[in-house]
């Protein structure tokens, strides 16, 4: 759960600001290099991010924490570009046109109006860091990866279910979390 925990808030806390940077006027000359440096996180297996890591910042947390943190920007950038960019102009003029700042249109209007798309890419970065955080075990980061990795190499499938069956659990039960919070946004409309 740490590890989840922590490399899901620095996911969010750097990959929603970084998407409503390259969506304003002084930020779009990046777009570019963000989207494709974001996608590179995901291009590079987990394993490899850690072989690469742990010379850096040894074996156990931090290296499993950077793997799931470049793992997890991608849907989260993404999410916030595609919200932010498809609220619409009018929107937008219209809140110019009552006078407010472009941080309170920000806040007050394509925020809120973008939140559901950007939940839905947070959703989706907690998922992933569910499955790929087993991967710490492997270098020391424990977790229920440990059951998993000590089942694999003992050939003993108890093990590995011991792991692999609350894993499963839990990313089923954040991800019906952050669906439920979605319902709390403004305009949510349940597809039957």
């Amino acid at each position: 759960m740490a590890l989840i925990a922590i490399s899901s808030s620095l996911t969010i806390a750097v990959g929603v600001p970084l998407g409503i940077f390259v969506t304003r006027t002084y930020g779009r000359p990046f777009l570019a290099v963000t989207n494709d440096l974001t996608a590179l996180g995901q291009t590079f297996p987990p394993v490899a991010v850690l072989a690469l890591a742990v010379p850096l910042t040894g074996f156990g947390l931090r290296p499993t924490v950077l793997a799931l943190f470049l793992y997890g920007l991608l849907p989260v950038v993404r999410n916030t570009i595609a919200g932010l960019t498809a609220v619409p102009g009018e929107s937008r003029s219209a809140a110019r046109g009552l006078g407010m700042t472009g941080a309170q249109i920000l806040l007050r209007v394509e925020l809120p109006l973008a939140a559901r798309v950007i939940l839905a890419g947070i959703r989706t970065s907690v998922v992933i860091n569910v499955g790929t955080a087993m991967i710490g075990a492997v270098i020391g980061a424990g977790g229920l990866g440990s059951p998993i990795v000590a089942g694999l190499i003992q050939n003993n499938l108890a093990f590995v279910i011991q792991g692999a069956l609350p894993a499963a659990l839990l990313a089923l039960l954040l991800d019906q979390a952050i669906a439920g919070a979605e319902t709390l946004v403004p305009g949510y409309q349940a597809v039957d």
